[in-house]
């Protein structure tokens, strides 16, 4: 049986995040394979080499991290389900913690290349991807879940992952 149109009770479990990540993921390729074919090498910093590929490394950990947490820690697919506001877990420091992963490891790619060019990437990425939350997932909570969604809002960074305000 499906429900007629204006009826769901929930999010849908896929929403926005295809077009928030695709658009980023191919960028962030797009660049990489410009930078690695030498169309941007006059903006190699290669003495940072060494230094950039640990950074990078590392920032793409946190960002398998920070999606492993939100997808299987917090179970946040059984909490649109369950129409259930998840606010625990990775999701107490970081509202999207699944676009934030994504955005930190296009970062960490970027840093990785050590191309100054490519560090337009996640900053485009960035701002693309807080707009489109504003104007999507965030006006379907706060629907969905009122005052106890806009509480979360004060207290927990939209994509920077960080410590819960008072």
């Amino acid at each position: 049986m499906s429900k007629a149109k204006g009826e769901q009770k929930h999010l849908p479990v896929i929403g926005v995040g295809p077009i928030i990540v695709a658009p980023q993921l191919i960028l962030t390729a797009a660049g990489i394979i410009l930078s690695c074919f030498g169309y941007l090498d006059f903006a190699k910093l290669t003495i940072m080499k060494i230094p950039f590929l640990i950074l990078g490394i590392l920032i793409m950990i946190a960002g398998f991290y920070l999606w492993y947490s939100a997808n299987y820690k917090a179970k946040v697919f059984d909490g649109i389900v369950e129409n259930r506001l998840v606010t625990t877990g990775i999701y107490r420091i970081v509202r999207n913690p699944i676009y934030s992963a994504f955005l930190l490891i296009s970062i960490g790619s970027v840093l990785i290349t050590c191309n100054l060019v490519l560090f337009i990437i996640p900053i485009i990425c960035w701002i693309y991807m807080t707009i489109f939350l504003i104007n999507t997932e965030e006006k379907w909570l706060t629907n969905l879940y009122g005052q106890e969604y806009k509480d979360y809002c004060k207290k927990v960074n939209r994509c920077i992952p960080w410590f819960p305000r008072k």
